[in-house]
């Protein structure tokens, strides 16, 4: 019953850190995937990654992709389509095609640095969220901007993710021609598209009548592990399917329930296994020997989102005050890469040797992200009082 014990251990320490964490305006997740550092082999040794931490952070990685679906507004997304679409598609081949350079340049490999280009492709868009809440910058023109192309963003690169895990046969499977691969991604996407336009909302409606306790997220449960396992069974990936579950439950009336439901279950137990488990499977052994590597990967995840949004938001009519803030809005990378890293570990894609610095540079994209954002508003705001 050690696996009791190790939990404990986990909820104890992450609610701990996270709290401290918001009170020094640091994201929470941070603290918990320090956690993991902290508690696990990398120094104390309390915690280990065994089977039990992989279940349990496998299934939070599934229920915090299906919430990020299912706050997908597409509604926002349709609204102002253009510049969240040109904000989101440069704010991801900046990224990704610098990414792939650096990773080039630091004698990754083909694949490894192909990853590296996606993963740091990946927005999250949370923290920038928070900071403008509290400038009172959401309902602007630039806050919609942000929140739709963050929309598209997750979309896009989900979409890559799967299709790069399957296409380099990373997770020890047989290989398969590419024909029937390609064949087998696009059966995924018909199948899900008409699941989610005619059975998913059937089946809601049907739960909403059943006289049991929570049978409408119950319902929502299913669909969203029988999406995931279709996903796998396509060579997409359970966080894939859990992704578009959650947009497909995002276009129904119980949306906001569902939401309110989940949550409670995902963050108070499995989300943080999940972010720790990223924190024990860091090594930092040999971090010192990386340091170029680090300074200038940040400088390009940073620089590449900033501008690459910033010219995307410029080329659709923001003058270019506004177009930083939405490049700056576009930065932090936050939990979307850091689950994008935790899977390139294991399918291969990304060596243990890099795993522990790219999550550096991970973290330290997420923390200049908020005060990059702030400055770019106070500067847009000089420039409207002048």
């Amino acid at each position: 019953m050690a696996f009791l014990g190790s939990l404990c251990l986990i909820l104890v320490f992450t609610k701990f850190a996270g709290h401290f964490c918001n009170r020094i305006g640091v994201p929470a997740v941070i603290g918990e995937l320090l956690v993991g550092i902290i508690l696990g082999p990398a120094l104390l040794g309390w915690i280990q990654p065994d089977e039990f931490i992989h279940y349990f952070s496998e299934i939070g990685v599934v229920i915090l992709m299906f919430i990020a679906g299912l706050e997908s507004d597409l509604n926002l997304l349709k609204k102002y389509w253009k510049p969240a679409l040109s904000v989101a598609l440069l704010g991801i081949i900046f990224p990704a095609t610098f990414g792939f350079l650096t990773g080039s340049l630091f004698q990754l490999g083909f694949q490894s640095s192909v990853f590296l280009g996606v993963l740091f492709s990946a927005t999250s868009v949370s923290i920038s969220v928070q900071v403008l809440k509290d400038l009172k910058k959401v309902d602007t023109k630039e806050g919609a901007t942000i929140l739709g192309a963050a929309v598209v963003d997750d979309i896009v690169v989900v979409i890559l993710l799967g299709i790069l895990v399957s296409l380099f046969h990373t997770n020890g499977g047989t290989d398969e021609p590419l024909g029937e691969s390609l064949i087998r991604k696009v059966i995924f996407f018909i199948v899900v598209f008409a699941l989610s336009k005619w059975i998913v909302p059937t089946l809601m409606k049907i739960s909403s009548k059943l006289l049991m306790i929570e049978s409408v997220v119950t319902m929502a449960l299913i669909i969203c592990l029988s999406f995931s396992y279709f996903a796998d069974l396509m060579g997409m990936g359970s966080i894939i399917g859990a992704f578009f579950a959650g947009i497909a439950l995002s276009q129904t009336k119980y949306k906001h329930t569902i939401e309110e439901k989940i949550e409670p279950i995902g963050y108070a137990v499995f989300i943080p296994v999940f972010f720790v488990s990223i924190g024990l499977n860091m090594d930092f052994s040999g971090i010192g020997k990386q340091w170029l590597f680090i300074l200038v990967l940040t400088a390009i995840a940073v620089l590449t989102k900033l501008v690459g949004g910033a010219i995307g938001a410029k080329i659709t009519g923001f003058n270019w005050k506004s177009a930083a803030v939405i490049g700056a809005g576009m930065v932090s990378r936050g939990e979307m890469a850091l689950i994008i890293g935790k899977i390139g570990l294991e399918s291969n894609l990304l060596s243990e040797t890099y795993y522990s610095s790219v999550i550096v540079v991970v973290i330290a994209t997420t923390v200049i992200a908020p005060f990059l954002l702030k400055y770019t508003i106070v500067k847009q705001d000089e420039s409207l009082r002048l």
